[in-house]
């Protein structure tokens, strides 16, 4: 999946080329708009922008799992090789130490990403506030440039603001 970034002037820009993207069998869960005045989307039924897209969550939890679990994978060596208080500890203790070092990583760095904003959006904030929407889409590599196209040439309003590589496959 790639995601494609397009700034529009308006919420009536944002709702003809959502219908269109419909049309162009897009799914809606697959296209998501930033905006300044949530309540304006609302009353115009366009799909909003949720956690995923607007915080640093899953970068966070992404790190948070590798530098848990490499935490944990420490520490269960450490145990094991310097075992407390004469305890005899095998290789179990290193799968949960590394289990335990992995999910409070991933829980702790996700609480942190989840309240900081996303630094892929950090070069539309001007416009943002200026009051133009943002609007993600994200489609299958095979259809960025059909995508691109059918926007660009329906709506000459709408800015193209490039293409991410990679989208998480999870969220």
């Amino acid at each position: 999946m790639r995601r494609l970034y397009f700034l529009l002037p308006d919420v009536e820009s944002a709702k003809k080329i959502v219908d269109e993207l419909l049309l162009a069998r897009v799914e809606e869960r697959h296209i998501h708009i930033v905006a300044k005045d949530h309540a304006a989307l609302e009353k115009e039924h366009l799909p909003e922008a949720g956690l995923f897209e607007e915080s640093d969550f899953v970068p966070a939890l992404e790190r948070g799992l590798a530098v848990g679990g490499a935490t944990g994978l420490l520490a269960g060596i450490a145990a094991v090789t310097f075992p407390p208080a004469g305890l005899i500890l095998g290789g179990g203790a290193i799968l949960a130490t590394s289990l335990l070092g992995t999910g409070l990583g991933a829980w702790v760095a996700s609480m942190i990403g989840s309240s900081v904003p996303n630094r892929q959006l950090d070069r539309f904030h001007d416009a943002i506030e200026e009051g133009q929407l943002l609007m993600l889409i994200d489609v299958p590599k095979t259809r960025v440039d059909e995508i691109t196209d059918l926007v660009k040439s329906h709506h000459p309003e709408a800015h193209v603001e490039g293409t991410e590589p990679t989208i998480p496959a999870f969220p």
